[in-house]
């Protein structure tokens, strides 16, 4: 507990005075013109327990109004917001942060020591020229790939909804329309989400809210690196027309060396080399799923290694010389047809020779007649009988069989000409010698 307003100076020399709180772009709402109200040491730290000044203000129209919770020492500490406890930065909780820059910021929680602890950060604070972090985000590195995906990039104003209206949930509300309360249904109170602590959210232990953005990250995509660890190229997928080696030289410097970079225009795409294995790593976790260049999202994927390459060609190749399975039948690879049968389409034997049937005893064998020659290539009947034989006459109801009429054979004359198109000495086609009588 803190000492109250009625001790002597030397016990209330330690309250904290401030002017204006130290809040996020969503708790401080979208609305230039805010009006806010000050109470001076009107409450104490919900962390360390001593008195500051409190700050009350309506962050926009249908929204309820909200108060600083900790003191500026205690968001200074862990660079939150004093009204959601979130991070200024990328307005995520204390834990999702601390897990992704690896940090361990173990403050004490006696009052003793915590006393002691804030006075010398307190002392910090005030030596530095108030851009720098205090504790240990001094020590913290560049931003991981965790927080730059789940990071916030916009004010997410929803935050700022009145609570729900309990008379409403029983049926008892008779503001209507007037209620300053949400008229909606309440959550399940089973769900982790409900059940939020300050001090949990500060120092980064159990928090539902951490959890929940954790196992999100944790089933978004990710690019492994590659087993072997030969191979330092990049695969960059989507170019288009406009984006060429200028563009992609310029965005992939950064990260290392680069040794080549081949362009495929008619895939649109291009493979980029380090010099390192370092240096792919590291532009690969940079810009996997985030590489915008001239509008454009860019595909960053690994690449293959020259032995891999080539065993793909080689199973490539074995896999041509297949046949592919029928559908129906189990999925066993059939063998290619030998080399005698190449012709045999249908994979068939050779069939035997027809050979009519013997004819019955006492019967003598049937002699076909002989066919008459063709005709301009064309089979004819039987021929014509000879002379001074007659055929034996058809049976009722049946014509007679005439042989067909002689058509003598045709000739070409030169003298009928009827067009001087038509002539064929005169398109070259005959020549013609005068011969004199």
């Amino acid at each position: 507990m803190a000492t109250s307003k009625s001790a002597n100076t030397y016990n209330r020399q330690n309250w904290e005075d401030s002017e204006f709180p130290v809040l996020c772009q969503t708790c401080l709402g979208d609305n230039p013109y805010i009006r806010m109200m000050k109470e001076k040491y009107g409450k104490e730290c919900k962390i360390c327990a001593r008195p500051f000044t409190v700050f009350r203000w309506c962050p926009g129209a249908r929204m309820r109004f909200k108060k600083t919770e900790v003191c500026q020492t205690c968001s200074k500490l862990k660079n939150i917001c004093q009204t959601c406890l979130l991070d200024l930065d990328y307005g995520l909780p204390v834990q999702v942060r601390d897990a992704a820059l690896k940090l361990q910021d173990n403050i004490p929680k006696s009052d003793v020591n915590k006393e002691y602890y804030t006075q010398n950060i307190e002392r910090e604070i005030n030596n530095s020229d108030g851009t720098t972090a205090a504790g240990a985000l001094a020590k913290a590195t560049a931003p991981s790939d965790m927080l730059l995906k789940l990071a916030r990039t916009a004010p997410y104003y929803k935050r700022n909804r009145p609570h729900i209206c309990s008379f409403w949930v029983k049926g008892e509300c008779k503001r209507g329309e007037e209620c300053p309360y949400r008229h909606e249904k309440p959550t399940d109170p089973n769900d982790p989400l409900a059940d939020q602590n300050i001090k949990d959210r500060y120092y980064g232990l159990n928090d539902p809210v951490a959890d929940k953005l954790i196992k999100r990250y944790a089933t978004m995509p990710k690019l492994e690196p590659p087993e072997d660890k030969t191979i330092t190229t990049l695969y960059v997928g989507n170019l288009g027309v406009r984006i060429a080696e200028k563009e992609l030289r310029d965005h992939f410097y950064q990260f290392g060396e680069i040794r080549s970079i081949n362009v495929v225009s008619k895939q649109h795409c291009a493979f980029v080399q380090f010099t390192s294995r370092s240096a792919a790593e590291l532009a690969a976790e940079r810009s996997f799923n985030k590489l915008i260049i001239l509008g454009r999202r860019l595909n960053i994927k690994w690449g293959r290694s020259q032995a891999q390459q080539t065993l793909m060609k080689k199973e490539d190749i074995e896999n041509e010389n297949l046949l592919e399975p029928v559908p129906g039948l189990p999925g066993v690879t059939l063998p290619l047809p030998p080399e005698e049968l190449t012709n045999n389409y249908f994979n068939l034997g050779q069939p035997p020779p027809l050979v009519p049937p013997p004819p019955p005893q006492g019967v003598p064998p049937r002699i076909p007649p002989p066919m008459a020659p063709p005709f301009n290539n064309m089979p004819r009947g039987p021929p014509p009988p000879p002379p001074g034989v007659r055929l034996p006459p058809p049976p009722p109801g049946i014509l007679p069989v005439r042989p067909p009429p002689l058509i003598p054979p045709r000739t070409t004359q030169l003298n009928s000409v009827h067009y001087p198109s038509q002539d064929p000495t005169r398109m070259g086609a005959v020549t013609v010698t005068n011969q004199k009588t």
